[in-house]
């Protein structure tokens, strides 16, 4: 996916203000160092099959091992309601140990006695791996007695769960509360990576958000209206701005409950707001459907918009030339269908050759980069998923609030 991981220094910035200390400025040799890290990945017949979120944890792992730590890793994986067996994190211990390069070992628990045996056997630059936390409910209910638990096992504790750090959970907030709180590396990575694109961008700053629905990004298009130049928006979230401005939509899937809320972005931005302006339209959304393109403003009833047209792209990517910073969250059009991907290919090469700095988010957008070819050409992915969302809303993160300032 071509992750950059750059190095934050000892400190690493949040929110253009408070400044977090990294784990890579603390002398971890010898020491418990409990580390939260979201290997939360998608499974496929007992197999993994993603493994992008363990190839994103590896360099933090990897590196306090080498400087002699004794390194014990949590995190969660799916929903659990029980201790379901599907839902254990054993098979992630072996590709986590391929990915560190140094064999993984398993807790069969993340507290209690097997948890206690495990770290109390664990020598300094090995790495062992817990059980999912999610077996415990207490982990989402942030249960004081369950993260002191937790915190028992180490020294320090590091957050390198950027993507799960919008969740006031004991595995990411409560233990810090009775240990000394790190940022890991690719915590650094998001936040310097954040903090670039945010609070210090290069002009013209543009933001193209794309997806399906209005309603859960209407904080972010909010609060990027106060940073951006330019916001460009498509994908099915633009048929509701077109129904907001009383235009026929066809068939295209339209939020009905977010018209205000369209209505009222689309006021406050003004000129700053970019609709497509012509559509790849379809009677369904299906491969291998006759095609055709329509004008934003008179799409015909049983027909669909799918993707931005040729006109929109012209003009998308020609506002993306040049751009000093360029923020992109969701795809343009239904791009996991080859007829309707066209749009999302060329901005995303657009944004790609833009000379300016890049961050892209979502797992869509990063689904569209891969089967798209354009894959490492950005200057940061983030695998951060929601918070990634809430950072761009404006929001505090508490996983983040709890790190120790510099």
């Amino acid at each position: 996916m071509g992750l950059q991981l750059p190095h934050g220094g000892p400190h690493v910035l949040h929110g253009g203000q408070t400044l977090k200390v990294s784990i890579t400025s603390i002398d971890v040799a010898g020491k418990r160092v409990l580390v939260r890290e979201d290997l939360n990945v998608p499974l496929s017949d007992g197999g993994i099959a993603d493994d992008t979120r363990v190839r994103a944890a590896a360099p933090t792992l990897q590196h306090l091992a080498q400087r002699g730590a004794r390194v014990i890793v949590m995190s969660h994986l799916g929903r659990p309601k029980d201790r379901e067996p599907a839902l254990s994190l054993k098979p992630v211990a072996g590709r986590l140990g391929q990915r560190v390069g140094r064999e993984v070992q398993f807790a069969e628990d993340c507290v209690g006695e097997r948890a206690t045996t495990a770290v109390d056997r664990l020598q300094s630059g090995h790495v062992l791996l817990l059980e999912n936390v999610r077996y415990h409910r207490e982990d989402e209910t942030n249960d004081a007695g369950f993260a002191r638990r937790l915190a028992s096992l180490g020294d320090l504790f590091v957050n390198d769960a950027f993507a799960a750090s919008h969740r006031a959970h004991a595995s990411v907030v409560g233990v810090a509360a009775y240990l000394p709180a790190f940022a890991g590396e690719l915590m650094e990575a998001e936040l310097a990576a954040l903090h670039q694109a945010l609070d210090n961008p290069r002009r013209p700053m543009v933001a193209v958000v794309g997806g399906a629905k209005v309603s859960t990004k209407v904080g972010v298009l909010r609060n990027l209206l106060k940073k951006v130049d330019l916001l460009l928006i498509g994908g099915a979230m633009a048929n509701t701005f077109f129904k907001a401005k009383g235009w026929p939509t066809g068939s295209g899937l339209v939020e009905d409950s977010a018209l205000d809320e369209a209505k009222a972005v689309a006021n406050e931005a003004g000129e700053k707001l970019l609709l497509p302006v012509d559509l790849v339209c379809a009677r369904k959304m299906q491969a291998g459907e006759a095609l055709r393109i329509l004008e934003s403003d008179k799409v015909e009833p049983g027909w669909m918009a799918l993707d931005i047209g040729p006109r929109s792209v012209r003009e998308f990517t020609q506002r993306l030339k040049g751009a000093g910073t360029v923020i992109w969250n969701g795809p343009v059009g239904v791009s996991e269908i080859r007829d309707f991907a066209d749009g999302t290919k060329a901005v995303g090469e657009a944004i790609a050759s833009s000379g300016g700095y890049t961050l892209v988010g979502g797992g869509d957008t990063i689904g569209a980069i891969e089967s798209l070819g354009l894959a490492g050409r950005f200057s940061h992915v983030s695998t951060g998923g929601g918070a990634t969302l809430e950072y761009l809303e404006g929001k505090e993160l508490p996983g983040i609030a709890i790190l120790k300032e510099a």
